[in-house]
């Protein structure tokens, strides 16, 4: 087993799925992503497909995979959208996507076209998604530039790693924090945050995405994690935050929370079909502003 293999996000792995299965089917005008797919591997576009035409497969681990993937479609469609409309809003020179996984706005957002992009994930995550895109028919890049900036969380320095990629911090930046919190202790949080807001001139803003406490979602993670029957039960949630305890540890660093909703607000809003997945009231996104 190779290095990334062993290492590289499979959460990555299963959001990407759920986006590919997305693309086209819920909340039609206001979701899109064709990039998606794309940097799936054969075997992992399988339960896709599975999905969009709507036929589960026989086999109990099959089935399980098929609706851990429909499961996530409806939660990283409200989730992708609130961000993205985010990014176009609050428009910067800069933008860093903090645990980029397999993310592809830098691909599919013609808004970042006078946008330096940093996408700051784990070395092994990086070299996975570099690997995919060598073999991947990919569009070309929107944003203006795209540099890969490698980072544990857990050990590296964030604020180093993204000056000698030559970010600046004396440049407005808009931060994407996606799906990332939930696998860091209460101690990274605190490090990541720190880090970047020295890194944030005036005018920056924080797009957030967290977890706060539901008995319901860490029950459904606790019992993945005890069959083994999940892509993610190796990568369990470390820290849960309410929002008010969220934005007081923003503030310490000079970033001011001017709104924070819940998945399903967002899924009611796009009369998306995940309205009625009550689990998403633990997912948030929050948006801050530096000075």
């Amino acid at each position: 087993m190779t290095d990334i293999e062993r290492t590289a996000s499979r959460t990555a792995i299963l959001v990407c799925q759920g986006r590919a299965a997305a693309d086209g089917r819920l909340a039609v005008g206001r979701f899109t992503d064709p990039v998606a797919v794309r940097l799936l591997r054969h075997p992992e576009r399988a339960p896709v497909d599975e999905v969009r035409a709507g036929t589960p497969p026989t086999g109990w681990k099959a089935r399980t995979t098929y609706e851990s993937v429909r499961a996530c479609a409806e939660v990283v469609v409200p989730r992708t959208v609130a961000i993205d409309d985010a990014v176009r809003s609050h428009g910067t020179p800069q933008l860093v996507v903090l645990g980029a996984g397999l993310d592809s706005r830098a691909w599919r957002l013609p808004e970042l076209a006078d946008t330096d992009v940093w996408e700051v994930d784990h070395p092994a995550s990086q070299r996975d998604k570099q690997e995919r895109l060598a073999t991947a028919d990919a569009p070309p890049v929107a944003a203006r530039s795209l540099r890969f900036t490698p980072v544990d969380f857990a050990t590296d320095d964030l604020g180093r790693a993204l000056e000698a990629s030559g970010h600046d911090a004396s440049v407005p930046t808009t931060w994407i924090w996606e799906g990332v919190v939930p696998y860091l202790t209460s101690d990274e949080v605190r490090a990541t945050v720190r880090a970047f807001a020295d890194r944030s001139a005036q005018g920056s803003t924080l797009v957030l995405n967290y977890q706060s406490p539901s008995a319901k979602a860490s029950a459904g993670r606790l019992v993945a994690r005890v069959l083994s029957s999940s892509v993610t039960a190796g990568e369990p949630w470390r820290s849960l935050w309410k929002p008010r305890k969220m934005a007081a540890l923003l503030a310490e660093y000079g970033l001011r929370v001017v709104s924070d909703e819940d998945l399903l607000a967002i899924a009611h809003r796009l009369e998306s079909s995940a309205q009625g997945r009550t689990a998403l009231r633990s997912g948030r996104v929050a948006i801050a502003q530096q000075g």
